[in-house]
């Protein structure tokens, strides 16, 4: 039986003792004009019970929902807490979101203010309000480019504060009640699902869910209380809500900001905090980064580098693995310290790192092997929106071909976590404190559930250790017409270590005879790779068709190819005309792949790819930065990973 919500507090009581135990311990850092800003727990309570009363005074009331959209910045936890503190319930927003996934998410949740960082965002919100007729307020909190707008719901959020200073002059009680009144099981925010297949969902999370799984990933990371973080990650996705919001309030961590987007690094670099977050993709990027500026340097320096990678690699992986590492690597591992592996992790920022966590989808073990050889202990958490957290590596030595062990869940919050994997290898789960439902969706919710099993949707297997190796989604398990099962997004995982591959899109299906893929090289790579070589090109379609970038791409296939099944090994591949866009809807806001939507818009292309044609005619509309629609016509050339087979394997397809 689950705790009482009486005995488990909500984050803003966690807040509130905080402010009352130790007000001057540093909470928050913020990076504003090259300054690094301070803030004490305090001061956050100071500004959360300001921004909450004037929201109060706005008409904002227990049960309701806030919705916030800017970047990882202070004022959106503030507001965050601030919503909550009321009884009200939250949802984040991506920075990027377009005003009509505005509009959706605030209708949806049936939003009734709005919390907007800057004059951008509050744009987004002035274009959708006249369809918002429940909106009472829509408060920002950056003024810039803003002294000219007028609109009766719209306020600053320095405007907002000082009403909720006078709310709390006149009812100094006020703001102790309304914390006091919430309880463990009370809504606190609604994370929304990524749509790849339809509208996003609203997930329904209580501040039990979001203590229970913060416990989780506490069990299986080495946190301690001071803890420096850099949060970065969107809020609009649940595990940064875990650490960054909930692990920052209940360890509590010194939770620090970027001065901007775009600043990320460099301020990773400056803070080399203790705990790094990142998605997969950031992770994919980041040793892509390290193996581009490689392309760039001397000889000397490249061959210093895989020198210093190897020394690492030998001693750091092989402990991880519990082999015993060899003596030569061992004494020269503090030569390649020094000369290499220490500067790596300088210029990343992971100098201190004693925390590196993948959450999300599975990632190719070369790129976990790649952090481990600089020193970088990188694990992985993994877990779904609906459920929250299930599983991760933990302790000094874990299999990297897995996504670790079932995380242990607090008494306090229920039965431990149990699993079964259904006929069709599908992970089904319960304990904790579950699944909570979707938001207004009761039909979408009862089908998440099978006699009080959750079905997460995830293919995986388990080892005879009992750890859970991550295959793909169920619904994405193809099976080719030769009958042989594979799992796309298991190869693309591998596919997209390589630097000069961006994203990949695994085809085949029951009326395929193979595996092909569809490439998005990445613009930047290999246009530098191009440019060495003194190979000439004008635009990303003009370089994508280049026959010495195809061959590239064909030897990065060939490369992984070796490492899978032979019924899963990609035979013919295409790399896509133009690169894939968010704004286009050929992504998700979190660059996952929407691929009912692909395989629709690029259906010339694949059909051309199985047919066995070698230059495949394309015409895809495209929506350019300025608004206009246009048509980008171009002509794709199919590539055979090996040729010599090409005119047979051509025939069958044909026939098939």
């Amino acid at each position: 039986m689950s705790a009482p919500s009486s005995v488990i507090p909500t984050l803003p009581q966690t807040l509130l003792a905080h402010a009352q135990n130790h007000p001057q311990r540093l909470a928050q850092r913020v990076k504003r004009k090259g300054i690094w800003r301070t803030y004490t727990w305090s001061n956050v309570f100071e500004r959360v019970r300001n921004i909450a009363l004037g929201a109060a005074a706005q008409g904002l009331q227990r049960g309701e929902t806030v919705v916030v959209i800017g970047e990882n910045e202070p004022e959106h936890f503030w507001a965050l807490f601030a919503a909550q503190s009321l009884g009200a319930k939250t949802v984040s927003v991506y920075p990027d979101a377009t005003p009509d996934e505005l509009h959706y998410l605030c209708e949806d949740s049936e939003a009734r203010f709005i919390f907007a960082q800057d004059q951008e965002q509050v744009d987004k919100a002035l274009a959708v309000l006249d369809r918002l007729p429940d909106i009472r307020g829509i408060a920002y909190w950056d003024d810039a480019g803003m002294w000219s707008y007028r609109h009766p719901l719209l306020l600053s959020l320095d405007t907002l504060s000082a009403e909720g200073a006078r709310q709390h002059e006149r009812q100094p009680q006020r703001f102790a009640r309304e914390v006091a009144d919430g309880r463990a099981d009370d809504l606190a925010l609604l994370t929304y699902t990524s749509g790849t297949t339809s509208k996003p969902k609203g997930v329904m999370i209580s501040h039990r869910w979001l203590i229970d799984n913060a416990l989780r990933m506490k069990s299986a990371l080495p946190l301690q209380e001071g803890m420096e973080y850099l949060s970065y990650t969107p809020l609009a996705w649940v595990t940064e809500q875990l650490l960054g919001v909930t692990l920052g309030l209940i360890t509590p961590l010194v939770v620090n900001f970027p001065e901007a987007p775009d600043q990320v690094l460099p301020n990773l670099r400056e803070l080399a905090p203790h705990i790094v977050l990142f998605g997969p993709r950031q992770w994919e990027n980041i040793a892509a980064t390290i193996e581009a500026r490689m392309l760039d340097a001397s000889w000397l320096a490249r061959r210093t580098y895989r020198w210093g990678l190897r020394i690492g690699h030998d001693v750091h992986v092989a402990r991880l693995e519990g082999r015993a590492a060899p003596l030569a690597s061992r004494l020269l591992l503090p030569l390649a310290e020094a000369l290499v592996l220490h500067p790596l992790r300088d210029q990343f920022g992971l100098i201190h790192a004693k925390v590196a966590v993948s959450g999300g989808t599975a990632m190719a073990p070369d790129v976990f092997r790649l952090f481990h050889a600089m020193g970088v202990g990188l694990r992985n958490v993994y877990g779904c929106s609906e459920f929250g957290l299930i599983a991760g590596h933990r302790g000094e030595r874990y299999d990297l071909e897995t996504v670790g062990p079932l995380l242990d869940v607090d008494p306090a919050f229920g039965e431990p976590l149990q699993t079964r994997i259904a006929d069709n290898g599908e992970l089904q789960l319960r304990g904790g404190t579950g699944f909570l439902g979707y938001w207004h969706k009761p039909d979408k919710t009862a089908a998440m559930v099978r006699d009080g099993w959750f079905l997460t949707g995830d293919a995986v297997r388990q080892t005879e250790r009992g750890e859970l190796v991550y295959l793909d989604r169920v619904e994405h398990l193809v099976k080719l017409a030769s009958g042989h099962l594979y799992p796309p997004q298991f190869i693309e995982t591998r596919l997209r270590f390589s630097p000069y591959i961006k994203d990949v899109m695994v085809l085949g299906d029951a009326t395929r005879p193979w595996v092909g893929a569809l490439i998005n090289i990445d613009m930047a790579v290999v246009g530098r790779w191009a440019e060495e070589r003194r190979i000439a090109f004008s635009t990303f379609t003009d370089l994508s068709q280049r026959p010495e970038v195809r061959e590239l791409v064909r030897e990065e296939i060939r490369r992984i190819n070796q490492f899978l099944p032979e019924g899963s090994r990609v035979v013919r591949f295409a790399n896509f005309p133009k690169e894939l866009d968010p704004d286009e809807g050929e992504l998700t806001r979190t660059r996952k792949l929407r691929r009912e939507f692909l395989a629709q818009r690029y259906q010339a292309l694949i059909e051309g790819l199985y047919a066995g044609a070698a230059e495949i005619p394309c015409e895809i509309a495209v929506t350019y930065q300025d608004g206009r629609q246009g048509v980008l016509r171009a002509t794709v050339v199919a590539t055979d990973i090996e040729p010599q087979t090409a005119g047979g394997r051509n025939a069958r397809s044909a026939q098939a």
